[in-house]
């Protein structure tokens, strides 16, 4: 339970730090490149192991990992175009609706347990999520022009969480998580950098110092983040249901807590059932471990 609350608190403090990126006018693309990077030299940094390519390339883990490192920074581009065409509402819930992916994957792949408590928390977290996420008056709206890109992010984060599910139960060994993270950030990195290649070539680039500062500061609890996860997934009495429907119920809660204290966002009723609902769907899925 000890990895699940970190890492709530590091996906919690990355939405942190995108606030803070809109309030310093932060290049995003470049603090996220950034970000990769450095989470990718973290995950090097914590292996207790000596660094070996061709020990990593030979893993089981591997091709999958640099899949997960492209699927990573493209989710995130994606919701970069979900949010400026359909709003921050539906990338949010797009994003956090997504658990329901590797929920409906454990329960059929790996027989999790689905009793009535469990079943009742997950579908009012799915709620909870909706409530808490929609900011506006008029709820998450979308257009028929642009319901491909939000479908995009949700399948999309669904994958991202059931594959490390998937490769955390048949391919990575115990010693190997940070490894395994840092290699799916770094494949993420690469994209990226050459990204930032292209971009210098066409003059398009202007790297500032406040961007990569920016990134520095994303990447470490952005690895955290990943790392923690994955170990929570590793504890034998927690279903990677409940995981994934504390996970992420939890950081919306916590980031949306953040908000009010540190950013005095001001919230609706509606985001306040939203928040209600949240706590009692954490409170059902953990009793019904």
């Amino acid at each position: 339970m000890i990895y699940l609350i970190f890492s709530v608190l590091a996906s919690s403090l990355i939405f942190v730090i995108f606030k803070l990126f809109a309030k310093y006018n932060v290049d995003t693309l470049q603090a996220i490149i950034v970000n990769y990077v450095v989470a990718a030299v973290s995950g090097i940094i914590a292996y207790s192991e000596p660094v070996q390519i061709t020990y990593i390339t030979n893993q089981g883990w591997f091709y999958g990992a640099a899949i997960l490192g492209i699927v990573f920074i493209s989710v995130f581009n994606l919701m970069a175009i979900t949010t400026q065409r359909n709003g921050l509402s539906v990338a949010a819930v797009a994003t956090k609706m997504s658990l329901a992916i590797p929920i409906i994957f454990g329960v059929i792949v790996y027989q999790e347990s689905t009793g009535i408590l469990k079943i009742t928390g997950i579908l009012i977290a799915l709620v909870a999520v909706y409530l808490t996420s929609s900011k506006t008056t008029e709820g998450v709206s979308l257009t028929k022009r642009n319901l491909i890109f939000p479908l995009l992010v949700f399948i999309g984060s669904g994958i991202i969480d059931t594959s490390l599910k998937f490769f955390e139960t048949h391919h990575v060994a115990a010693n190997d998580v940070s490894i395994f993270s840092a290699t799916i950030f770094g494949f993420a990195a690469i994209i990226g950098v050459c990204t930032l290649i292209y971009k210098r070539i066409n003059g398009t680039l202007k790297l500032q110092l406040k961007n990569v500062i920016a990134g520095i500061g994303l990447g470490v609890p952005n690895y955290f983040s990943i790392y923690f996860l994955i170990k929570a997934l590793r504890y034998e009495n927690m279903d990677s249901s409940t995981v994934f429907t504390i996970n992420n119920v939890a950081v919306l809660l916590v980031s949306t807590i953040a908000g009010i204290l540190f950013f005095k966002e001001k919230l609706m009723l509606k985001n306040w059932i939203g928040i209600g609902l949240a706590i009692l769907s954490i409170i059902l899925v953990t009793f019904s471990i």
